[in-house]
């Protein structure tokens, strides 16, 4: 029951409801966050920690950069409470439909090679 409670606990800030979507649509590291939130680093990061402790996200080292995704095991999990009613209703949210449009463009942009690169290579990108 507490390990459920966490993970309601954890979907329950729209900034951590946003970043399991955008997780759950491809891998990013923070400055592509940074960039398709428009929220600051260190927010994010935070916001990332807690949706850590709740094993809803996971960080991977590539390279330089601190990738977070959505591990395999909990995918499935997020996908059965994300669907129906809700993922309807994310669709026709503003702030999802933007959120989509600057993943779009951070891809389009390459914004982790840019970003990234400019900021060097902090341990927690």
């Amino acid at each position: 029951m507490k390990d459920m409670l966490k993970v309601f606990k954890a979907l329950s800030d729209a900034t951590r409801l946003r970043l399991v979507l955008l997780l759950m649509e491809r891998d990013l590291c923070v400055c592509e966050l940074v960039f398709i939130l428009k929220m600051e680093q260190s927010r994010i990061s935070h916001q990332l920690r807690v949706l850590r402790d709740a094993d809803l996200v996971e960080d991977v080292r590539e390279g330089r950069w601190m990738i977070y995704r959505i591990p395999g095991d909990g995918r499935g999990f997020l996908e059965a409470i994300l669907e129906g009613e809700l993922k309807f209703r994310f669709g026709v949210s503003p702030e999802i439909q933007a959120d989509s449009q600057r993943l779009e463009a951070c891809i389009k942009e390459n914004i982790r090679a840019k970003a990234c690169a400019v900021s060097g290579s902090d341990a927690r990108r």
